[in-house]
């Protein structure tokens, strides 16, 4: 029997509600399709948006969007994207598919969505290919109230108000699709444009620098030393690939020995996050610059006869766990980690939602965002899980149990534990330090490893109340199954 030991009078950080944040890209059918679907559609919708699809983001309590890329922000024009539809320029996604983007959904349109979600704007700003003009301009024209030639063209085009913008990220993946830059070309330039992302009245940015891919840590040191006074947050990019970058291998049909790869790999953005903090607080002894891991998840080949550039792919049980394994180790870095943004929201890469035509179904992702929301804003306390090594051979062990703890301002506690192994089931000796039980509630998500859900059986993976738990006089004893998600709700 494994222990797991909660002491909630070690109170830590606080958990960023923005940590549970998501991305939508000009990609594939994420925005087109999957969120909007324009005001003319038979799909119901608000102002173009599905009803079904925001619906569900709500559920799970979507904190913050990112917007518009990925690599698409470092060519993205804002301006194409306002005014009249039918006056506004067509492009080719030369990134993603090689499709027509007609800027039909543009700055109004996803400050609507926002709206919509009742969520944080996250807008990714064009330093790739734009000017300091061009971003500055945006800035003034989201958030200026007062006599500006960009406040008039905002109320020309039907929005009197000046919006709410907290997060501005200055260009994305700078080193790559962005300019294939060197980290002090990026930091000068970086410098250089966020002077002009200026603060409008009570309207207050939130900057953020493009920081390193993976264990780029040249990135990093180059960045943090050049532009560390002059940014809010760095950011971290970091993808799940089993069968590495060139062959990353199928969503689904994997083998024993993928999943546990896939699961090593993902641990390792407990390193990735250590190592690239060490080098932030050389530059940064007071901590003032927060880490933000705005693109994570799975990516995997496309589902066969789809557009390789749509980047679509199916949703399993490992993807379910690869969720759970990164929002535990965001919880646990919440001093600063501030943010994370999984990639993608809608019909791209690890989605938690899939929509075809009128369709729409909830991924095994889904369920496990749905399953943790109660960690958003409340305090990490201290907690320890006894564990094993598991695996198929030497070099992609990993712990069979990995688990994070909160307690939320009305004092429950929230208990999310994964089990990794895909054929052990273990018993759990809970010991909650000093502290009473009143009463439990709990779910899990479990199946089989490659388990996923179709637009013709949507419930293959879903969440089920968990009842196997006894309570005891210092906590509750517990069987976790193989593959599963648990989360518990105790007061």
């Amino acid at each position: 029997m494994s222990r797991l030991i909660i002491n909630t009078h070690n109170k830590k950080s606080k958990i960023s509600k923005e940590i549970y944040g998501h991305f939508s890209e000009h990609l594939g059918r994420c925005i087109y399709e999957g969120i909007y679907v324009g005001e003319d559609s038979q799909i119901p919708n608000v102002n173009g948006m599905r009803v079904d699809v925001v619906q569900a983001l709500k559920e799970i309590k979507i904190p913050v969007l990112r917007w518009p890329g990925g690599c698409f922000a470092d060519e993205y024009h804002w301006m194409d994207g306002i005014g009249p539809k039918e006056n506004r320029k067509k492009m080719i996604n030369t990134h993603w598919g090689g499709v027509v983007e007609d800027n039909s959904f543009g700055t109004h349109e996803f400050m609507e969505l926002c709206r919509q979600l009742e969520c944080e704007p996250y807008i990714n700003g064009n330093l790739g290919s734009g000017t300091v003009q061009e971003m500055s301009e945006w800035v003034e024209y989201l958030t200026f109230d007062g006599v500006s030639p960009m406040a008039e063209l905002r109320k020309q085009n039907g929005h009197e108000e000046p919006w709410k913008v907290k997060y501005f990220g200055v260009g994305n993946e700078n080193w790559g699709c962005g300019g294939n830059m060197t980290p002090e070309f990026y930091g000068n330039m970086y410098r250089r444009y966020q002077t002009y992302c200026r603060n409008y009245g009570d309207n207050k940015l939130y900057k953020i620098a493009c920081g390193p891919n993976v264990d780029d840590y040249n990135w990093t040191e180059g960045v943090m030393k050049v532009a560390a006074n002059f940014m809010d947050a760095l950011t971290l990019h970091y993808y799940t690939h089993p069968g590495g970058w060139e062959n990353k291998g199928p969503a689904t049909g994997f083998d024993k020995e993928t999943w546990y790869v896939s699961m090593n790999k993902t641990l390792k953005m407990e390193e990735l996050i250590n190592r690239h903090l060490e080098i932030m607080n050389k530059y940064d002894p007071e901590k003032r610059v927060d880490l933000i891991i705005d693109e994570w998840g799975g990516w995997y080949d496309v589902e066969p006869g789809t557009n390789p550039g749509f980047l679509y792919q199916q949703n399993t049980m490992r993807d379910a766990l690869i969720a759970g394994i990164n929002l535990n180790i965001f919880n646990k870095h919440s001093d600063r980690v501030k943010m994370a943004n999984l990639a993608q929201v809608v019909n791209v890469l690890q989605a938690v939602i899939l929509t075809e035509g009128e369709k729409m179904i909830l991924t095994p992702t889904y369920h496990v965002f749905n399953m943790y929301k109660n960690h958003q804003e409340a305090t990490l306390v201290e907690s320890y899980i006894e564990t094993k090594m598991i695996g198929v051979d030497e070099k992609n062990q990993v712990p069979n149990l990995h688990e994070s703890v909160s307690v939320d301002a009305e004092g429950r506690i929230n208990i999310t534990i994964n089990n990794l192994s895909i054929d052990e089931a273990y018993d759990i000796e809970g010991i909650i330090v000093d502290r009473p039980i009143k009463s439990v509630t709990a779910t899990i998500l479990t199946n089989k490893m490659d388990a996923y859900n179709t637009f013709d059986n949507p419930e293959v993976v879903k969440p089920e109340e968990f009842k196997d738990f006894v309570l005891t006089a210092q906590g509750l004893n517990f069987n976790i199954p193989a593959c599963s998600v648990i989360s518990f709700i105790i007061e």
